[in-house]
């Protein structure tokens, strides 16, 4: 009365099926690679407390994708100073579009300088699961550490 059952190889076949279909439905959007992109911008801007910076900057991806993007930063924390950075560069991680890099990105900044081609900027950020981040050089009198949102939007 040992009777034995086996129902796995068909469970198996069916969730292989299942999984095959959802891949087929989904397109080849879900297999896709994330696509690299940079960011070459300039921005200028003050803190006391509270910082406030904007620029411009130009979005190049490996897949041919472009823009012109305005950038405005807010934020606040330990800073103090002004400072001027031109051509600094970013680089994007998680995309698929250039599309997806518009919006507002949690930041930490750090800066420091005193006087022409002494002032060093460098920012972590993130959107949901994009990443960002931009180092550059420039003229300026700071020092600090703060965080805020750094927003890309087209031109």
């Amino acid at each position: 009365m040992n009777q034995r059952v086996t129902i796995a190889p068909k469970f198996g076949l069916f969730s292989t099926l299942c999984a095959a279909t959802i891949l087929l439905l989904l397109g080849s959007s879900a297999l896709a690679e994330p696509t690299r992109c940079f960011l070459t911008y300039d921005v200028e801007g003050w803190s006391i407390l509270y910082k406030v910076a904007r620029g411009t900057g130009h979005i190049d991806c490996r897949d041919g994708q472009t823009a012109d993007v305005a950038i405005v930063a807010h934020g606040g924390g330990f800073t103090l100073g002004t400072q001027d950075v031109k051509q600094g560069r970013g680089r994007f991680s998680g995309t698929e579009s250039i599309a997806d890099l518009y919006g507002t990105y949690v930041e930490a900044a750090a800066h420091a300088g005193i006087g022409s081609g002494v002032s060093v900027d460098a920012r972590a950020m993130f959107k949901g699961n994009k990443r960002l981040s931009l180092t550059g050089t420039g003229s300026g009198i700071s020092l600090g550490l703060a965080f805020g949102g750094f927003t890309i939007r087209p031109r």
